[in-house]
């Protein structure tokens, strides 16, 4: 069986798009029981203005705090959009630089000021200068699937920058569902068609949960290969710059089927839905997932 993947975006993308600032030592806290779950990445933050998304004002900080005196497995990424962003991030100890453009031309001018293509060339340009720098690098499609302002996306543009990027020699690629527009025979499809310029990539899948369908859209693109999951402790989530904004799959909700199938039973479930219901109660409000409201099935009932 494949070894699954799980990439922890929470305190990165599950906080983005919050309105109430959590204060550094508070992330600080949570990411360290991320790092003890035994999940394999978590992506502690971005590199952008602080004025446009002001909950990333401090990730520099975190590397420095999180790095200093790390002895967790767990792989620390964070989200660079561009050059500024890649020289923050090789500073402050990131060991996996996360870079993406988007295939929607709309969202990309939102997201960074940019057409998608110029967009594409720089993202490529940063990559190469990361992994010269001896980092991890992961790059991504985002809008992947659909974008809230342009509607369907072309696959041959999603498709046309996996082999901008595959010609760059960049391997590790990621299709984000940035505003949730997915469906299973979609993601099927479009992973197969990324499989099929090349079988040795490394695909990673990124899904919003905007209409209710981000764990089946997983599902579906685990049956074409696809091993590595990106998710959010307690659903949370959501791009500042997309038309509806929606959370992620639930990282405690994608393991709690895991371990129903036999599959990363290393991960402490209930340390995740701990931290879901921190940050439930953090923020005063019910969050997206559902395994840290209800919780999960036990053993006893399984057999």
């Amino acid at each position: 069986m494949t070894r699954i993947v799980l990439h922890e975006v929470g305190p990165r993308d599950g906080l983005q798009m919050e309105k109430q600032v959590v204060p550094t030592d508070t992330k600080e806290a949570w990411i360290r029981r991320l790092m003890a779950v035994g999940v394999d990445i978590v992506q502690v933050g971005s590199f952008v203005h602080p004025e446009k998304v002001p909950q990333m004002a401090d990730t520099d900080e975190l590397f420095r705090r999180l790095t200093a005196d790390k002895t967790s497995a767990a792989v620390l990424s964070g989200l660079v959009l561009n050059e500024k962003g890649l020289e923050r991030g090789l500073a402050c100890g990131v060991e996996m630089f996360c870079l993406g453009a988007s295939a929607s031309e709309t969202h990309s001018r939102k997201n960074t000021g940019m057409g998608s293509h110029e967009a594409t060339q720089r993202i490529v340009a940063a990559a190469k200068q990361a992994v010269t720098a001896g980092r991890k690098v992961q790059v991504s499609v985002q809008s992947a699937f659909g974008c809230g302002f342009d509607g369907p996306v072309p696959e041959h543009r999603v498709l046309d920058m996996v082999r901008a990027y595959l010609d760059a020699g960049l391997k590790s690629i990621s299709l984000a569902d940035t505003a949730g527009h997915a469906d299973p025979a979609q993601v099927e499809r479009l992973f197969g068609a990324v499989f099929a310029l090349d079988p040795t990539v490394e695909c990673t899948c990124h899904f919003h949960n905007t209409y209710g369908v981000g764990m089946a859209n997983i599902f579906a693109a685990m049956r074409v290969g696809v091993t590595s999951f990106e998710t959010s402790f307690a659903g949370l989530g959501g791009c500042p710059f997309t038309k509806v904004a929606a959370g992620n799959v639930a990282t405690e909700d994608f393991v709690h089927v895991l371990h129903r199938q036999g599959q990363r039973l290393d991960v402490d479930l209930d340390l995740l839905i701990s931290i879901a219901r921190d940050v439930a109660a953090h923020f005063g409000r019910d969050m997206q997932g559902y395994v840290h409201r209800t919780g999960p099935i036990a053993a006893k009932e399984l057999a």
